[in-house]
């Protein structure tokens, strides 16, 4: 299926996601607490503000202000009835950037997990979970959204549903999940188990991957991992800006523009075309990233031992595909950094 991301990424080959944007937006004065969807209505020009930073610094598509604007997360600020608005305004202020670029820039609609957990572990019913994705990505195509872009998901279960809510509001999307337990997600799924999952969806995603997770070298061993199971469809890499650390009150990520460069061609080479940054990817982190996906050839994948040599130590040493390695209990999704 042709459209204007397949078609950006069959043109360039490689395409440059953005950053953070809790991390950003934190640093612009949001309030830990606080809901960052509200900012579309309330700070237009901040979230402006944060879509031209990724803009500005090379990106071929960036992610809406969009993340929790569901009705299960915006209830607790007593918002539930402003899911569509919300969306809509996040891709409209988007899609007036993108318009504006000088350049082709796609509007990737950012649509997070629930928040809740899905039946038979938890009480979110599927077609309750269906109709709240269906909401949001709504909202984004009202609002201009190229594609839709799931991220952060840790339950099959909510991936399915997400994909029948694009459907139903007939937005093309891509979707990532979280990968921070011992190589699995939360809900203990492993990167080749993800490849069988996409590929066995009837609204089959344009393009999947991993985002967020412990580090930058666990991600890239996750996107071994789907390179090595072979599937058909291209892979995505966003992973954060390094290790938080709690330094005089504020959490904050330890990798530097260098190191975020040397992880993006470590991912193209690796098998993803779809390369970006998530907690504590800010602007300069972009800009070493873009300048090296454009001034190094396409190698050959890295070994284990080049990635924790050159990016750092992973989190554990099972990427979870072997079937060792320890499963969390279950827990509420966590917001995109």
């Amino acid at each position: 299926m042709s459209n204007a991301f397949t078609d950006l990424l069959a043109e360039k080959g490689t395409l440059l996601a953005d950053g953070a944007t809790g991390t950003n937006l934190f640093n612009m004065g949001l309030m830990s607490g606080d809901a960052p969807e509200l900012w579309n209505t309330d700070e237009p020009q901040k979230i402006t503000k944060l879509y031209r930073f990724a803009v500005d610094s090379g990106s071929d598509l960036f992610l809406t202000n969009s993340f929790g604007a569901n009705a299960s997360r915006l209830k607790l600020h007593d918002a539930q009835a402003r899911v569509h608005e919300l969306s809509r305004v996040s891709a409209e202020l988007a899609r007036e950037v993108a318009d504006t670029a000088g350049r082709k820039v796609l509007v990737a609609g950012s649509v997070g997990p629930t928040g809740e957990i899905m039946e038979p572990v938890g009480t979110l019913t599927h077609a309750l979970a269906v109709e709240m994705f269906h909401e949001t990505a709504d909202g984004l195509k009202a609002g201009g959204a190229d594609i839709g872009w799931l991220e952060t998901i840790s339950a099959p279960e909510e991936y399915r549903a997400a994909a029948e809510g694009f459907a139903l509001a007939g937005l093309d999307w891509c979707g990532t999940m979280s990968f921070d337990t011992a190589g699995r997600t939360m809900m203990g799924l492993t990167s080749e188990g993800m490849v069988d999952l996409v590929h066995g969806l009837d609204n089959t995603p344009m393009a999947y991957g991993a985002n967020c997770g412990t580090g930058a070298s666990d991600l890239l061993r996750t996107v071994l991992g789907f390179a090595a199971k072979g599937g058909t469809l291209p892979i995505i890499s966003k992973g954060n800006a390094g290790i938080p650390k709690y330094v005089e009150g504020h959490i904050h990520y330890d990798g530097t523009p260098e190191l975020m460069a040397r992880y993006a061609t470590m991912a193209r080479d690796a098998g993803a075309s779809i390369i970006g940054g998530c907690c504590g990817t800010l602007p300069e982190h972009l800009v070493a990233m873009r300048e090296a996906l454009d001034s190094t050839e396409k190698g050959p994948a890295p070994t284990l031992e080049q990635i924790a040599e050159e990016i750092g130590p992973f989190s554990s040493e099972s990427d979870g595909t072997d079937g060792n390695g320890p499963t969390r209990a279950p827990r509420r999704g966590r917001r995109r950094g």
